[in-house]
């Protein structure tokens, strides 16, 4: 029965994210039996519970009568009037919540929805729409991309393009790669980044508008992390701050990060009007809208001073776990400049010790002797190869343990 599945779900691959935990719960007896339990630094998921607010708000939403009912994909008039608020509270950027705004179960369903609203699905590689993705970059695009009958186009993020790559050299590139200019859809850009940490300029952010209104295509920006930063003058910026943005871009947000509201799934798409209606009429054939509960929690947190506070305590600790990580890696003999300590987001990228011929593995030896789960770089792209992500959820005893068990178990770089 298994030939009856079309042919994107016959060729997909399991998250990686999910091949991980699967992998460290099946060692999970024997490293516990050698006082190695995982210390989980894969995910992206914050540990700190969401802000007490929140909580309060879900109970006291749960009395209101008819609160139980079907909500509408498209996101309640007030959720979509807190978005609203908040967009311009945040990035002075006005938009019409009726127009310009959709309610999302997470911003991974939305950008995944997007990608199939776009694409027209083919076997035919030559005939396949294209999107062009980062890379290293999220390990769902090129997934989503291949499952919705389309392929991807790496645009490669380096240390030498300050991780802002000059766009017309890559579609240049990309035509003698022989991929048809005429296919591509559109464009995606991850500012601050998964899985680099890397942030991007408000004049980069113009490039990229100015490249997709030249060359016709739709911009899309996941913004997911955007909340995510350690100092006031590396702000990250949305791209509708940009003038003209809204002609061709829409934004992704998350509840996930910035509240660590993970499991609440909740989100918002914001920007061009016509997209965000095309868009809302797939959704509207795919799900009938988030509890009217989360949203109300979702919207009452967005303005609040509780949720301004909780963000700032939050990136506090952040950056205070970063340097946990990043201090006892420069112990076990990485080289890691100021300069290049990221300015966003808890995500750690380093380069594996050069005894080691592939990201996976170190990765494996990592896990397998001292009970680190982390995630290897070329999960995230063929650029990826040669690094590792790390994520600095934990807590920061876990971290310091994560330290202390390398330099025991012999995890230096040299």
């Amino acid at each position: 029965m298994k030939e009856l599945f079309n042919e994107y779900v016959k060729n997909i691959e399991t998250y990686i994210m999910f091949q991980i935990k699967q992998e460290a719960a099946k060692l999970t007896p024997e490293l516990k039996a050698k006082g190695r339990t995982p210390i989980a630094l894969a995910m992206g998921a914050p540990v700190a519970p969401p802000p007490k607010f929140v909580y309060e708000e879900i109970k006291k939403s749960l009395d209101t009568p008819q609160i139980h009912t079907y909500s509408t994909p498209k996101g309640e008039s007030w959720f979509l009037e807190a978005v609203a608020q908040r967009m311009k509270n945040r990035f002075n950027v006005d938009l019409d919540p009726q127009k310009e705004i959709f309610s999302l179960i997470g911003s991974k369903e939305g950008i995944a929805n997007f990608i199939r609203a776009l694409i027209n699905p083919t076997t035919n590689d030559e005939e396949k729409d294209i999107i062009l993705v980062p890379d290293p970059g999220y390990a769902s695009y090129t997934q989503m991309i291949k499952t919705s009958g389309g392929k991807s186009y790496s645009i490669a993020l380096t240390k030498e393009n300050n991780y802002m790559p000059d766009l017309y050299q890559v579609w240049e590139k990309m035509k003698k790669d022989g991929y048809n200019e005429k296919k591509v859809k559109a464009l995606m850009i991850n500012y601050p980044s998964n899985p680099l940490g890397a942030t991007c300029t408000k004049e980069y952010l113009k490039h990229v508008v100015d490249f997709c209104k030249e060359k016709q295509i739709w911009l899309m920006s996941d913004a997911a992390y955007c909340d995510l930063y350690f100092d006031e003058k590396d702000k990250p910026h949305s791209v509708l701050e940009i003038e003209g943005a809204k002609d061709v871009a829409v934004e992704f947000y998350s509840f996930s990060k910035p509240y660590s509201m993970t499991g609440f799934r909740l989100g918002w798409i914001c920007g061009n009007a016509d997209a965000v209606g095309a868009f809302g009429r797939l959704k509207s054939t795919i799900d009938t809208g988030i509890f009217k509960v989360i949203q109300n929690a979702g919207a009452k947190i967005i303005n609040s001073k509780d949720g301004d506070e909780y963000i700032s305590h939050s990136n506090k600790g952040f950056k205070a776990k970063q340097m946990i990580v990043v201090n006892g890696f420069r112990e076990l003999g990485w080289e890691i400049k100021d300069e290049d300590i990221p300015k966003a987001t808890f995500y750690i990228w380093l380069p594996i010790p050069p005894r080691y011929t592939s990201s996976k593995q170190f990765t494996d030896d990592l896990l397998k002797k001292s009970g680190i789960v982390v995630v290897p770089g070329n999960g995230f792209g063929e650029n990826g190869e040669g690094y590792f992500r790390l994520s600095a959820v934990a807590t920061d005893e876990q971290l310091k343990e994560v330290i202390s068990r390398m330099k025991e178990d012999g995890f230096y770089y040299k």
